[in-house]
């Protein structure tokens, strides 16, 4: 199974870019990993978030092969606890799903039609992140449950 992260901008922070690529790096080691970054829309004061969103959500959508299963994070998702998000990575790893796309939406959100297309539509937590705060959480996420899958000692539990 491949995954691939869609995600709108890039990180501007050095502590997440490190983060990131420590974590990603850590991810690759298990599953094959690709990122596909996309530009965010840009506005004045008098921007227009609904606008924005479309736009970015049909970028993202034109990226998003047809056989992949398409999990959309957004804050008013699902939530899973660390067990549950492995058990789920393990389960497509066994019905061989080939390309598992976690999708991040820009400063605005995602789109409705993009949240349509997705298999699953997640929250990492109850509480708002960044959008680039997000895929630092995702990445450990999965590195975490690739851990839990494998009996190694990273998760506490």
């Amino acid at each position: 199974m491949k995954l691939h992260l869609l995600c709108v901008g890039r990180l501007s922070e050095s502590y997440l870019r490190e983060g990131v690529v420590d974590f990603s790096s850590r991810v690759q080691r298990y599953l094959p990993l690709t990122v596909t970054e996309l530009r965010e829309e840009k506005g004045g004061k008098k921007a227009d978030p609904g606008f924005f969103r479309e736009r970015e959500g049909e970028r993202l959508l034109a990226r998003i092969t047809n056989e992949a299963f398409v999990v959309a994070l957004d804050e008013k998702g699902k939530t899973l606890q660390s067990e549950q998000l492995s058990e789920f990575l393990g389960q497509h790893m066994v019905q061989g799903t080939g390309e598992l796309a976690f999708v991040i939406g820009g400063a605005y959100g995602l789109s409705e039609a993009v949240r349509k297309r997705a298999n699953l539509v997640l929250s990492l937590s109850p509480l708002t992140f960044t959008h680039q705060m997000a895929r630092l959480i995702l990445f450990e996420q999965l590195y975490r449950s690739m851990t839990i899958l494998r009996n190694e000692p990273y998760h506490n539990r």
